[in-house]
């Protein structure tokens, strides 16, 4: 006689704890639990460190919400998977911290793995943005070098190389930013050029220095930065938008400001970018400043912005012309815009056209 007892469940329940215990659960690589011990197995080997550091991931957690921030580390655990194969173990040591450790592999073999991460992530795409990632080399210098000072080195070398990279790297993401909001919207290349022009030849008119005009000149690219986090049916959508959409739209000033507040390149334009739809009367949004309160750069931009989509149109709106814009302009001053500025802003559209006629 004897007694039988399934014990599948049980046996699967230890298995997934045994599995969660080791393993990251976005990525599916290890975990800095499962590194520590590798580590350990390997304390008299001959081996390399890789340390990397995601760049961005903050940029795009704020841009487009921590789902896309969560597709790029999976997509970036991909990259490293595929560089690395059977040649060593991966595992996602921090938040945005990846560690690669491979056993008896010398500096120049690491070097190559390296740049194979390097033109994997140069030619891939995740949520129109390019993974990023700073990279750091050790290797260690004797089975007597303890493993932490290994990995020490090749984290200051990370480091060292987010920081001399670190303008190139904001520069692209941002760039990529870019090009996904004209692709979304109505935003277009020669729109923003236009924009910059008017706005800097209004800055000139009221002598602001270089450091100003070059914040209009940005402006005029990333004013509406935002709207990358905004779905594409409420961009695009032909007819009047709902509450509900309406309310989705408005939220692309905040959103554009986590964004360029995350870049020192850029935090200098962050608070015109949050004001560049508040009204001189105090009925704009998101926090309803009023006349002087609202930054100079925004209410400029705001000024052009608008007449430049007058004379040029969307389509769903039939574009007017310069006269219709002007007229428009000056209707709202005191209201919507600066009237200061209108009354500038018109007598230099109107002399330019006086000149051209």
């Amino acid at each position: 006689e004897g007694v039988m007892e399934d014990i599948t469940d049980r046996v699967l329940a230890e298995e997934k704890l045994r599995y969660l215990s080791y393993h990251d659960t976005l990525t599916g690589l290890y975990n800095r639990a499962f590194l520590e011990e590798e580590l350990e197995r390997l304390a008299n080997e001959e081996l390399s460190v890789i340390i990397g550091d995601v760049n961005g991931l903050k940029l795009i957690n704020d841009a487009f919400g921590h789902r896309k921030g969560d597709e790029l580390l999976i997509r970036i655990g991909e990259i490293l998977r595929r560089a690395v194969g059977d040649k060593g173990t991966i595992a996602r040591w921090g938040g945005d911290e990846f560690a690669i450790i491979l056993p008896k592999t010398g500096v120049e073999a690491a070097r190559t793995i390296v740049q194979v991460i390097r033109n994997s992530c140069a030619t891939e795409e995740c949520g129109g943005v390019r993974p990023s990632i700073s990279l750091g080399i050790a290797t260690r210098r004797g089975s007597d070098e303890p493993l932490q000072e290994v990995i020490s080195r090749a984290e200051d070398r990370m480091y060292r190389h987010k920081l001399m990279e670190g303008s190139s790297i904001r520069s692209a993401i941002m760039g990529s930013l870019t090009n996904t909001l004209r692709e979304k919207s109505f935003e277009t290349e020669e729109h923003t050029e236009r924009t910059r022009k008017l706005a800097i030849n209004l800055g000139r008119r009221l002598g602001l220095s270089e450091s100003r005009l070059a914040e209009l000149s940005l402006m005029a690219t990333l004013h509406d930065i935002g709207k990358i986090a905004i779905p594409d049916h409420i961009l695009t959508k032909p007819g009047p938008l709902t509450s509900d959409e309406w309310e989705a739209i408005k939220k692309h000033p905040e959103i554009g400001y986590r964004i360029t507040h995350a870049s020192a390149d850029l935090a200098p334009i962050s608070e015109a970018i949050l004001a560049h739809h508040e009204w001189w009367d105090g009925n704009g949004y998101p926090r309803g400043l009023k006349g002087d309160r609202i930054p100079l750069t925004a209410r400029i931009i705001a000024l052009v912005d608008a007449y430049d989509v007058m004379i040029h149109g969307r389509p769903y709106k039939p574009a007017v012309s310069s006269h219709e814009a002007l007229a428009e302009l000056r209707r709202c001053a005191g209201t919507q815009f600066d009237p200061d500025l209108v009354d500038i802003f018109v007598e230099m559209v109107e002399g330019s056209e006086a000149i051209l006629a």
